[in-house]
């Protein structure tokens, strides 16, 4: 059972086909224990309540933010890196894009796939 000191709030785009499949994968890969530290909001029309927390609504669905239990924002790679590392099988990944070299060729990549998503579903 997790302890609630490590519960975190992930932020995702509900609308979004892909973030709901990786929202599931990631709960298949973190169990139980895993998913019971992890509370998932659906940004979908929640402007206001982004606002108050100091995320502006565009830049949610731009990129994944996540508040860790002492209520820190983390976003785009910091806040998968943070959501990814406390799954055991997703360790080495988060590692691996939180490199040096690596790292910004990642978030390259990213912002281009989040930019095509919203071209497509006609949010950009």
């Amino acid at each position: 059972m997790s302890d609630e000191k490590d519960n975190i709030t992930v932020y995702y785009d509900g609308a979004c086909p892909r973030c709901v499949r990786d929202r599931a994968r990631y709960e298949r890969l973190a169990g139980k224990a895993g998913v019971a530290a992890t509370n998932w909001v659906d940004i979908t029309g929640r402007d206001a309540e982004l606002c108050e927390l100091g995320v502006d609504p565009q830049a949610a669905l731009r990129e994944l933010h996540v508040s860790d239990a002492a209520g820190s924002l983390h976003r785009e790679l910091d806040a998968y890196i943070l959501l990814m590392s406390r799954v055991p099988l997703l360790r080495p990944l988060a590692w691996l894009i939180g490199l040096p070299g690596v790292r910004p060729l990642v978030s390259w990549c990213y912002r281009g796939g989040v930019r095509r998503r919203l071209r497509a579903t006609h949010r950009l």
